[in-house]
C-alpha cells in the first residue's frame, strides 16, 4: 500500500459546490452555535421542544425534577455557610463602592434568586465583588462625588448596573460571548492583582481611622493621602484593625493547612464583625474615634425603578461604567465557575451564564441593588461547603432575607475598621504573584502584558491598566495573525515523516528540494510578510546550498496543512510566490491544502497557473512525486547528452 501511494501520488481535490445559502448558514452556525444547542430539538414534538426550550433557558426546570432530600441537606449547610460570609462581605464591598451599606445586603438577596433560576453552574455564589465596586467608585466618583451628591450618584450607580446587565444579557443572547475572550489569561492575572493592592491601600483610609481621604486609586495619591494626614491617624483604629487582620489570616491560614477547617475561614468574618459591634458597644469605642457603620433600615428592597436616569448628563458615564465592569465581572464569574465546574466534571454554558448574570444584574437594578458576579472567595467556600446544586444560593438568599427584616439594628455599632480588615483579608488572596513568575518561566511576552497590567493599574488608574491588559492582549493577537510561524521541514531519519528542522535538529534536508510550512491562516493582515518570509526562506536555502554544494534546488513545497482559509490578498500572495520560484527556474508545489483553501484556489483560477499535478494530498506524496520528476529529469537529460554525444 505505502509503495503504491508512493508511485502513483494522491493529489489535492476540489470540494464538491455547495448552494450559497447552505454555505452561509454553515458559517454562521460554526461562528455562533458551535456548541449546536438545537440538536436536542430534532425529532421532537411540540410539546416537548417547549419543555426543552424552558430548560434551556431556565436551568432549574431541568435538575428540580430530579432533586432530592439528600442534596437539600448539603445545600442547606453550604448556604448558611456562605451567607455568613455573604453579609459581612456585601457590607464592606458597598462601603467600598461608596453606596449606602445595607445595598450591600439588598445586592445578597434578589440577584441569588434570579441566578438559582437562570444559571447552568451548581458552585457559583452570588454576591458583589471588591474589584467590580472598585471600578464603580473609580469610574463614577470622578464625575460625581459620593458625599456631596450622594443621591445623584446612587442613581448613575444603579443606572450602569441596568447598563451593565442590559450588555450581558445582550452578549449572551447574541452568542457573542468570545469577546469577553479578548481578556487574556495574563492581562486578567496583572489586572486583577494590581486591583487588590489598589483595593488593599484604599483600606488604609478604615484601617487608620481616616474621615477624608482621596478619591483616586493610584498608589502615589493614595500614599499621600495617608502621610499628609499623619496627625489625623486613630491608634484606636489602628490596634483593632490589625488585631481582626491578624484574626482573619490566621484563619485562612489552618484553612489551607488543612482542608476540613474551610469553615473556620468561612465564618471568621461574620465572627469579626460579631465581635467588633460587641467591644465597640460595651467600651463605647464610637465616642474615641473609632468610627461605626450606623443606622441600617430594616425591611425588604425597596423598588428603585425611578432611581434609573436615562435622561441624566451622566448616562453616558453610566453606560460606560455598566459595559467595562458587566464585562470584566462576566470574565471573572464565567472563569470561576469553569474552573469548578472540572474539579466536579460537568460542563456549564458560557453564554447561559452570560445571561444569568444579566438577568439578575437586571433585576437587581429594579430592586436597589449594585452590581453582582460570581466572586472567587463566596464560591469556593460554597464549593467546600459540599453544595450540589443552586439550591445554596436560594438558602443564602433567605438567611439575607432574616438579616433584612429583622436583624439590621444589631449591625448598628459594627467598626468600620473590621470591614477594612475584611476586604484587605479576601483581596491578599488575589494578588497572584505566583501566577506572574509562573507566566515569566513559560511565555515572556504574556508576563509583559500581565505586568504591564499590573503597573498601570497600581501606579495610574484601574480605567488605564484595564485598558493597558486589553490592548496589549489585542496586540498579541494581531502578532500572532500578522507575523504567523514558518518552518523549514526535513526528514526524520528511517521514516517517511516530516517535521520542524528547529524542533528535530537530526532531520534532514531533501536534496534538490525546500519543504515549508505554514503555520497559520493566510489573510490580508499576513501576507506581506509571509511573501517576505518565504523570499528570504529561498535566498538562504540556496545560500546553504551552494555553499554545501549539495544538488541545486528545484522544488519549493508549501505545507499548507495548517492554512484553514485563505482571503483574496492570500490567493495574490500565493501568485506572486509562485511568479518568485518561476523566476529562480524552481518549481512551486502545494502539499494537503484544505477545502476552504481549494474553494478560492480554483475560483481565482490558481490551480491551472500552479498546475494540478502540482498539488498533492501529503508531505510524503509531494516529495515522492518531486523526486520521481527529478530523476525523471535527470535520466532525460543523460539521455539526450548521450545522443548528442553519438551524433
Amino acid at each position: 500500500m505505502g509503495e503504491s501511494n508512493l508511485e502513483t501520488p494522491r493529489r489535492a481535490a476540489v470540494p464538491p459546490k455547495k448552494p450559497f445559502s447552505a454555505s452561509l448558514t454553515s458559517a454562521f452556525k460554526e461562528t455562533f452555535f458551535p456548541d449546536d444547542p438545537f440538536r436536542q430539538f430534532k425529532n421532537q414534538s411540540p410539546s416537548r421542544k417547549f419543555v426543552l426550550g424552558l430548560q434551556y433557558l431556565a436551568p432549574i426546570f431541568e435538575w428540580a425534577p430530579r432533586y432530592t432530600f439528600e442534596f437539600f441537606k448539603a445545600d442547606l449547610i453550604s448556604g448558611i455557610t456562605i451567607a455568613s460570609l455573604a453579609v459581612p462581605q456585601g457590607i464592606s464591598y458597598a462601603n467600598l463602592a461608596n453606596v449606602p451599606p445595607i445595598l450591600g445586603l439588598y445586592s445578597s438577596f434578589v440577584p441569588p434568586l434570579v441566578y438559582a433560576i437562570f444559571g447552568s453552574s451548581r458552585d457559583v455564589a452570588v454576591g458583589t465583588v471588591a474589584v467590580g465596586s472598585l471600578l464603580i467608585s473609580s469610574m463614577i466618583g470622578r464625575e460625581i462625588h459620593p458625599t456631596e451628591n450622594p443621591k445623584l450618584y446612587l442613581q448613575t450607580v444603579m443606572t450602569a448596573t441596568f447598563c451593565a446587565g442590559l450588555v450581558e444579557t445582550c452578549l449572551g443572547f447574541l452568542r457573542l460571548g468570545f469577546l469577553v475572550d479578548y481578556l487574556s489569561h495574563a492581562a486578567i492575572v496583572g489586572f486583577m492583582s494590581g486591583a487588590a493592592i489598589v483595593v488593599c491601600l484604599q483600606q488604609l483610609k478604615g484601617i487608620l481611622g481616616l474621615v477624608h481621604f482621596t478619591l483616586e486609586t493610584d498608589i502615589v495619591s493614595v500614599l499621600r493621602a495617608v502621610f499628609t494626614q499623619t496627625r489625623l491617624w486613630r491608634w484606636e483604629s489602628c490596634v483593632l484593625g490589625c488585631a481582626f487582620l491578624s484574626f482573619l489570616i490566621l484563619t485562612k491560614y489552618l484553612s489551607k493547612r488543612k482542608a476540613a477547617f474551610f469553615w473556620i475561614n468561612a465564618m471568621a468574618p461574620l465572627t469579626s464583625v460579631i465581635l467588633g459591634s460587641i467591644l465597640v458597644y460595651l467600651t463605647h469605642a464610637e465616642k474615641h474615634g473609632v468610627q461605626v457603620i450606623g443606622h441600617l433600615k430594616k425591611g425588604l428592597n425597596p423598588p428603585s425603578v425611578s432611581e434609573l436616569s436615562f435622561q441624566s448628563p451622566y448616562f453616558k458615564t453610566a453606560f460606560k461604567t455598566g459595559a467595562t465592569v458587566g464585562i470584566i465581572s462576566l470574565a471573572e464569574g464565567v472563569a470561576v465557575g469553569r474552573s469548578f465546574a472540572m474539579y466536579k466534571n460537568y460542563h456549564i454554558d458560557g453564554n447561559k451564564e452570560m445571561i444569568a448574570f444579566g438577568l439578575m444584574n437586571l433585576a437587581g437594578s429594579l430592586t436597589s441593588c449594585y452590581l453582582t458576579s460570581g466572586p472567587f472567595s463566596r464560591t469556593a467556600v460554597n464549593f467546600n461547603a459540599g453544595c450540589k446544586t443552586a439550591v445554596s444560593n436560594i438558602v443564602m438568599a433567605t438567611a439575607v432575607m432574616i438579616t433584612l427584616l429583622f436583624l439590621t439594628p444589631l449591625f448598628h455599632y459594627t467598626p468600620l475598621v473590621v470591614l477594612s480588615s475584611i476586604i484587605i483579608a479576601a483581596m491578599l488572596g488575589l494578588i497572584d504573584y505566583g501566577g506572574i513568575i509562573h507566566l515569566w518561566a513559560i511565555d515572556k511576552f504574556d508576563f509583559i502584558v500581565s505586568i504591564s497590567a499590573f503597573l498601570g493599574v497600581v501606579f495610574s488608574s484601574v480605567e488605564t491598566g484595564l485598558i493597558i491588559a486589553v490592548s496589549l492582549s489585542i496586540l498579541r493577537l494581531l502578532l500572532a495573525l500578522s507575523r504567523p510561524r514558518t518552518y523549514a521541514l526535513g526528514n526524520i531519519p528511517n521514516s517517511i515523516t516530516y517535521s520542524s528542522i528547529e524542533q528535530y535538529p537530526s532531520a534532514t534536508n531533501v536534496p534538490g528540494m525546500l519543504i515549508l510550512r505554514i503555520d497559520s491562516p493566510i489573510y490580508y493582515a499576513n501576507t506581506s510578510y509571509l511573501r517576505e518570509r518565504i523570499s528570504r526562506w529561498l535566498y538562504e536555502e540556496e545560500d546553504r546550498v551552494k555553499s554545501a554544494g549539495e544538488t541545486s534546488l528545484h522544488y519549493v513545497i508549501l505545507d499548507m496543512s495548517a492554512v484553514s482559509s485563505i482571503d483574496s490578498s492570500g490567493i495574490s500572495m500565493v501568485e506572486e510566490v509562485r511568479k518568485n520560484v518561476d523566476r529562480r527556474g524552481l518549481k512551486l508545489v502545494l502539499a494537503n491544502p484544505g477545502s476552504e483553501v481549494m474553494k478560492k484556489l480554483a475560483k481565482s483560477k490558481m490551480i491551472e497557473k500552479i498546475g494540478e499535478e502540482l498539488m498533492y494530498l501529503t508531505v510524503v506524496e509531494a516529495v515522492a512525486a518531486c523526486k520521481f520528476m527529478l530523476h525523471s529529469s535527470k535520466s532525460t537529460s543523460a539521455v539526450e547528452l548521450n545522443t548528442y554525444d553519438y551524433v
